[in-house]
């Protein structure tokens, strides 16, 4: 099952909006003969992959799925039936299917003869499928929250200048971010001082990400700005009465305001029903804050270098936390050395707020 979970996260990135799926067929004397995963939305599932490449070596084996196998028929038929047809005695999967639509497949497995094993490994497959897995049970993006920072939290220095803070080892380490994910984020701040281009740079192979400016008073993004040529798609999310008619042919989804800017739910429902499953949030202390305080934040990566700069912005800011018993408290998965810099992976302990549920529109 581990050589499982391995086999889905192969496919982050380029699934969406289906979820990542891997799975490895042992035959009846527990030799693996066939594995694969998930590997793009509309192609086939990993079950069918790991079916094809085991033969008729699979009549009496095991499969190993890191989600429960799906009991429809989308773009791809029920792989509960293909595993029946090839012959598969035994299914042993992670986690359950929360798709209302795909859910059964553990029963007509049963129903079938076949033995069922459920919940191997699952957290392990859980924290690798969580963006999918979000979107299902709260109707939004999943979203990760990256920042680079100082030992002393500070994201720029007093005057403004933030080039570079963290190593060029971490900054690569940022595009395999955005090559994993849905969706790249950023607020109109970030748009008028760093003109960023948002598109992953040095993976080959890799499926955009939609690249989402937050303008609320449409004034950030200007005719020329870099995240606007043709290396990856483009929103500019401005609010329902700003003036949206400076960018002509630029694609733009109108939100209501909230407080100082954009109405953060608003924003994911719109990614969620564009097809967006996982949001990398790479904005500045501003957006991180409004993000933060609508409940919106589900991990945390922060790269930390080994510098002091005394004064200047700090990480996060306009959370709406005034006192230590409101802090949003995280659970640490990962540390690790990246370049001379401190990457720090961690979790939300509580359960994020929830948006209004929609159903995926795949798999």
């Amino acid at each position: 099952m581990r050589r499982a979970v391995a086999l889905a996260a192969r496919g982050l990135g380029s699934t969406s909006p289906n979820p990542v799926v891997g799975c490895v067929i042992r035959d009846a004397s527990g030799h693996e003969v066939g594995a694969g995963w998930h590997e793009r939305a509309g192609g086939p599932h990993a079950e069918i992959h790991a079916l094809r490449q085991a033969g008729v070596l699979a009549r009496g084996g095991t499969a190993y799925v890191t989600l429960e196998p799906c009991n429809h028929t989308g773009r791809t038929g029920p792989c509960a039936q293909a595993l029946v047809e090839a012959g598969i005695t035994r299914v042993v999967y992670a986690v359950g299917d929360p798709d209302q639509r795909a859910t059964g497949g553990a029963e007509t497995l049963r129903a079938a003869g076949v033995e069922v094993v459920a919940g191997l490994l699952a957290a392990e497959a859980e924290a690798g499928n969580a963006a999918w897995l979000t979107s299902v049970r709260l109707g939004r993006p999943f979203v990760l929250w990256k920042y680079a920072a100082t030992l002393d939290g500070r994201v720029a220095a007093q005057d403004g200048t933030s080039r570079w803070i963290s190593s060029p080892e971490s900054r690569a380490d940022v595009h395999r971010l955005r090559a994993e994910a849905d969706a790249v984020v950023v607020g109109s701040g970030t748009a008028r001082a760093d003109d960023p281009h948002l598109a992953v740079r040095g993976i080959e192979g890799v499926v955009q990400p939609l690249r989402v400016v937050v303008d609320t008073e449409a004034r950030a993004v200007r005719p020329g700005a870099r995240v606007l040529d043709g290396a990856a798609p483009t929103l500019i999310a401005v609010a329902e009465d700003a003036p949206a008619d400076r960018l002509p042919g630029t694609d733009v989804v109108r939100l209501p305001r909230d407080g100082r800017g954009l109405s953060v739910p608003a924003l994911l429902a719109a990614l969620h029903e564009r097809g967006v499953r996982s949001v990398l949030l790479e904005g500045g202390p501003t957006l991180a804050g409004s993000f933060v305080a609508a409940g919106a934040v589900d991990r945390v990566v922060g790269y930390l270098a080994p510098v002091l700069l005394g004064a200047g912005p700090a990480a996060l800011d306009g959370a709406g936390i005034t006192t230590l018993t409101e802090a949003l408290r995280l659970d640490v998965t990962e540390t690790a050395r990246i370049g001379t810099d401190l990457r720090i992976t961690a979790t939300a302990t509580a359960a994020p707020a929830a948006a209004p549920t929609a159903a995926p529109k795949e798999r």
